[in-house]
């Protein structure tokens, strides 16, 4: 990949995580049980280190964070979590394990095209990471629920 395409995926990514993150704070508000409100609002504050992360990322590579992705990932985050939370607890969980195993998708293809940059071949694994363990924690809960 060039610095072009590496630089567009990020800030693919970027939009992403910032949807995530405003989807698992409004999902924080809407939800009563304590436990899941907590490891929501822990979950954003992860997605918001990969949001700097990923930030930082492209500025180093000579891009510019999309404007598009930070005017519009947060709305629709806000939304999502606004409306995954009616469904209740099962519902919200369900709809976060499908979107971070997209997320899961698209941090393996990347990964597997980005070549020899070691930092941004460690980032991204440890984005990957750290969304495995956040649909490790969902499923959980939705066995436990079940």
């Amino acid at each position: 990949m060039n610095s072009e395409q590496i630089i567009s995926k990020l800030n693919w990514l970027y939009s992403l995580e910032l949807s995530q993150v405003d989807l698992y704070l409004a999902q924080s508000r809407q939800i009563p049980d304590l436990y899941v409100k907590q490891t929501l609002k822990r979950v954003a504050e992860i997605e918001q280190g990969h949001v700097e992360n990923v930030r930082e990322k492209i500025t180093q590579l000579g891009g510019k964070p999309t404007v598009i992705g930070e005017a519009i990932a947060p709305f629709s985050g806000k939304a999502a979590g606004y409306f995954t939370s009616k469904g209740g607890v099962k519902t919200l969980l369900t709809a976060n394990i499908k979107l971070e195993e997209m997320a899961m998708k698209d941090y393996k293809d990347f990964i597997l095209k980005v070549g020899q940059d070691e930092s941004l071949f460690n980032l991204l694994w440890d984005n990957l990471i750290d969304e495995d363990l956040h649909t490790a924690w969902f499923v959980n809960k939705v066995k436990e629920l079940e």
